[in-house]
């Protein structure tokens, strides 16, 4: 097993009340660092768990987990445990994990999971649409694709998305977040293989070649594997693609280094809007 065999991988560092009386990680602890990194699967995935499996009518119940120690891991390290799913079957699916330091492999995992009623807890088929994420997935394909369109086409799922992050999970009125310029906007959705929208944003005519990005949201059960950065750069393209020679964008001060990443940069002063602290920021071509 090596760190090459895993397309998704979780990193941890080795807390103190994770060692044992030996100063190493107690071996109880590795398989809660990939039931941890399971978590991060399903976002690479771009499936938000909960809503996914009602979705698929069904749970997911782990029914056997063995581990194989090679080395031990020690406080501070910092480790990064790759997760794969390896053979689905009629009902169950393999999960094999390996934890690494580096390169070296410290300890490997195996997982079997079973799909269930989660009412009666009883084995059904693992869904064709769930068996075909898992196999593309570990080929390399694409998790999600991004849709652009005007409000009429994309209102609904982005409306869901906003209305989940900015009113429910930030407290902004919904009188503020939505307002007329939505109708004259460049949506972009980006949804999964479920056809769940996880993640919207608009873009708007600031001036003559010039944009603006805005209301840029990605449900929060997925965030941190780039659906964000997916989304933002469809819209950037966007932008370019209609002569725009610029894009502005006010950015809550939380989000700002992901617009860096992203190339854009600061300008102005910071502000607050909604009581939430903002920057005005800008990338030009």
């Amino acid at each position: 097993m090596q760190r090459s065999d895993f397309r998704c991988f979780h990193r941890l560092r080795v807390r103190w009340a994770e060692v044992d009386m030996q100063k190493i990680v107690f071996n109880a602890h590795y398989l809660m660092y990939i039931d941890t990194a399971m978590s991060d699967y399903w976002r690479a995935l771009a499936m938000p768990y909960e809503a996914s499996m009602l979705a698929l009518g069904g749970e997911m119940y782990v029914k056997k987990a063995t581990l194989e120690y090679h080395a031990s891991a020690r406080l501070d390290d910092t480790l990064d445990v790759g997760l794969r799913c390896a053979r689905v079957g009629n009902s169950s699916s393999l999960f094999e994990a390996g934890i690494f330091s580096g390169d070296r492999l410290l300890v490997s995992g195996e997982l079997v999971y079973v799909f269930a009623d989660p009412a009666t807890q009883t084995s059904r088929p693992v869904p064709p649409a769930l068996r075909a994420i898992f196999e593309d997935f570990e080929a390399g394909a694409d998790m999600a694709e991004v849709r652009t369109g005007d409000w009429n086409t994309l209102g609904r799922d982005a409306g869901r998305v906003r209305t989940a992050v900015f009113v429910h999970e930030q407290g902004i009125p919904a009188e503020i977040e939505a307002d007329v310029q939505d109708i004259s906007a460049r949506h972009a959705v980006l949804y999964n293989r479920l056809g769940m929208p996880i993640a919207a944003g608009r873009l708007l005519q600031q001036a003559p070649g010039v944009g603006r990005i805005g209301r840029m949201a990605v449900d929060r059960s997925v965030r941190g594997m780039q659906w964000g950065r997916q989304l933002l750069d469809a819209l950037v393209k966007a932008a370019r693609a209609r002569g725009d020679s610029e894009v502005q964008l006010h950015a809550q001060r939380s989000a700002e280094g992901f617009y860096r990443r992203a190339g854009f940069s600061v300008v102005g002063e910071p502000y607050e809007e909604a009581g939430i602290a903002h920057i005005a920021m800008l990338r030009q071509w």
